[in-house]
């Protein structure tokens, strides 16, 4: 199963949605809530080239983006691919 880390906040629509997707996939992820939390911010910032939106995902240590982004992956056939390795 893939390593998989969602970079959330707690007021996220996107967020939430994001995760529904991958409880119905059944993949376990870690969450890490950056509201509020300046460092944990900063950090995703740094670790996502800049990108300060959420949710963040990242797969196997790359990030994918967003929830369109996750979503994208799951209508072109890719998502499952990726969550297996």
């Amino acid at each position: 199963m893939a390593d998989i880390e969602v970079y959330t906040t707690k007021v996220c629509p996107y967020c939430v949605r994001a995760k529904a997707l991958l409880d119905r996939k059944g993949a376990a992820y870690k969450e890490i809530d950056v509201s509020g939390d300046d460092a944990a911010r900063d950090a995703l910032v740094k670790r996502a080239e800049g990108r300060r939106t959420v949710p963040q995902i990242f797969i196997n240590g790359v990030g994918i983006g967003g929830c369109d982004d996750l979503y994208a992956l799951e209508s072109a056939g890719k998502l499952d691919v990726m969550l297996a390795s």
